[in-house]
């Protein structure tokens, strides 16, 4: 079910919420939802793994038009790394991607991806999201260990 922009805008009052959204309409294959999701600016930008990258909103749309053509895309933001800065938030996501075979089996996929988010007149907007193409393992993480002063 489809959610007007006035109900879409009034849930995107941080990134996070704006985040949500934005896996949740894939998860629906709401393409409308999803849309509306995006900021309203020429140079918004969509990299799906192993593509190309695809500017502008009317660009984005047909991309995940034929995308939602084979279904919804289960998929789950996991391990989120954020940095926020007046204004603009940029995420790095760990997405896990369920894909069901013809057979019915499913596997799953291990994506990585940035998602940039831009607070605008109309609350948080995306202006960009890059996918790096699956892989059937979770990808490690190297993080430096926050050193603690006493």
């Amino acid at each position: 079910m489809s959610r007007s922009k006035a109900e879409t805008a009034a849930l995107l009052s941080s990134p996070d919420d704006l985040e949500a959204q934005f896996y949740e309409a894939m998860r629906e294959a709401d393409l409308e939802r999803l849309m509306a999701l995006w900021a309203d600016d020429d140079e918004v930008y969509c990299v799906h793994p192993g593509g190309p990258r695809v500017v502008g909103a009317a660009a984005i749309r047909t991309t995940f038009e034929a995308i939602f053509a084979n279904g919804a895309i289960a998929v789950q933001p996991q391990k989120v790394r954020r940095v926020h800065a007046a204004g603009c938030a940029v995420h790095s996501v760990l997405e896990q991607v369920t894909l069901v075979g013809d057979d019915g089996t499913t596997q799953t996929a291990w994506v990585l991806a940035t998602n940039v988010y831009l607070h605008t007149a109309q609350g948080w907007r995306i202006v960009a999201h890059h996918a790096s193409p699956g892989s059937p393992r979770e990808p490690p993480e190297i993080a430096e260990t926050p050193s603690v002063l006493h």
